[in-house]
Order: C-alpha cells, then sequence, then structure tokens
C-alpha cells in the first residue's frame, strides 16, 4: 500500500458521527462517487485513502493487514481478536458509539443476580437435565473468555442470526450475551443484566493494523493527518 488507508463506517449512526468527529478538528470528510460510493477522501490531504465498509468488516480488515486505520467499535475488534497484542493498537476511544455487552437472564430468575448465582444454575441445569444451559449470542470469543474467567464451565453456545434478546422468549436459549446501550430492549423483553454481568464498555475507536505495511509513505501520511487533527493528536503514532 503506497498511500495510508484508514476505513471508516459506511452507513448509520457510526458513519455520521465520525464524520462530525473530523469536522470538528477541521479534518473534512467527502465522500466520492455519490452517497452511495464505497470511497471517500480528506480534504487536502490526497496521501490518504478513506474506505467505506462496515464495522465488522473494518474489524477484520485491520487484523488481515489490508488498512492501516480504521474506527470501528471495540466491542468487534475484540470479538475478531480475542488476543489482540501484536496485531492491533487501539489509539484512542472517540467519545461516540457507547455501548455495552452484557450477560442476561429471564426476570422471572428472581435468585439469580450475579455470576456466581448463573454458575450454580448452570451446574445445577446440567444435572437435572443432562444437558447444559444455552447462552444466546454474536459475541462467542468475548462470552468464553469472560464465563472461564468466572469459573463457568457447564453452558453452551447458540450463536444468535437475528435478535438476541428474543431468545428467552423463543425458547432457544436460557441467558443471553448481547449489546445494549440503554438497556431498554432487553426490559421490554423481560431480561435483567447481572450486577456483575457487563463485560465489555465499548465505544468507536480509532485502531492501528500492525500487520499492515506501514512503508515510509504511510507513516508520513499518518503523521500528517494526526497533526491537522491538532496538537493533541501529533504524538498518537508513536504508539505503534
Amino acid at each position: 500500500m503506497s498511500k495510508l488507508v484508514i476505513a471508516i463506517p459506511s452507513k448509520g449512526r457510526l458513519k455520521e458521527a465520525c464524520g462530525e468527529w473530523f469536522a470538528a478538528r477541521d479534518v473534512a470528510l467527502e465522500q466520492e462517487a455519490g452517497s452511495r460510493g464505497y470511497r471517500a477522501r480528506f480534504a487536502g490531504l490526497p496521501e490518504i485513502e478513506v474506505m467505506l465498509l462496515s464495522a465488522s468488516e473494518i474489524a477484520s480488515s485491520l487484523l488481515a493487514g489490508d488498512i492501516h486505520l480504521g474506527i470501528t467499535g471495540e466491542d468487534l475488534l475484540r470479538e475478531s481478536a480475542p488476543q489482540i497484542e501484536g496485531r492491533l493498537a487501539m489509539v484512542m476511544g472517540l467519545g461516540f458509539g457507547f455501548a455495552d455487552v452484557v450477560v442476561a437472564v429471564s426476570n422471572a430468575w428472581i435468585d439469580v443476580s450475579t455470576m456466581a448465582d448463573l454458575d450454580d444454575i448452570c451446574a445445577a441445569y446440567a444435572a437435572t437435565h443432562n444437558k447444559r444451559l444455552r447462552v444466546a449470542t454474536k459475541y462467542a470469543n468475548i462470552t468464553r473468555g469472560f464465563f472461564a474467567h468466572n469459573g463457568i464451565a457447564d453452558y453452551r453456545i447458540v450463536l444468535s442470526a437475528g435478535a438476541t434478546e428474543g431468545a428467552p422468549a423463543a425458547g432457544t436459549a436460557e441467558v443471553i450475551v448481547d449489546i445494549t446501550t440503554t438497556g431498554a430492549t432487553l426490559r421490554d423483553n423481560g431480561l435483567k443484566i447481572l450486577d456483575d454481568g457487563v463485560i465489555l464498555k465499548s465505544q468507536a475507536t480509532l485502531s492501528a493494523s500492525l500487520t499492515a505495511e506501514w512503508n515510509e509513505g504511510a507513516r508520513a501520511a499518518c503523521e500528517k493527518l494526526f497533526a491537522a487533527l491538532g496538537a493533541d493528536y501529533r504524538a498518537l503514532s508513536a504508539q505503534f
């Protein structure tokens, strides 16, 4: 890659927030080829290529080294790469796109409020039903790591392809691990977050790929971008 390549979300509130974040620092983000294009540019910075990708594609592209920088949720980065050391540098949180990855159970489980309580339920369920309690989630890696940290083994993951919060009511899982911003959707579905069940407090994060080709041109363009963002950002490239 001769240019510095940075990816930002291609649609929705995250795309809008990215544009607002750069604009607030006097760096204008201009989309190419109309509103449906997949390329953009920073005004006055022709040595930088801006790609518009889905948030999940940005995470995988950073890990693959296909882009130098990317803006996406920390939850997607940690799900894509449970061990990010040596592969990614999370340069900074951007102060938008906040959401929590949480463990939630039915409100009817009045005696279950902590992960320790859930561990007891998992063990009892396995002993009684001769099968493991089901946890519906799109965050299999994050879930496995958190459950292992809490010493919970008697469960099985059910990968969620749709609205995860509906799994308990639909009878496809007893517990969910999902992302939430206000908790309103969980409450509307009769669910509660365990007291110690907040796995990750995520936000949109500017990250750098450590596996990308950081040639002289790309590094110089990165330093120029950070300098354009202002004095507070000039030293950021030293992190990688």
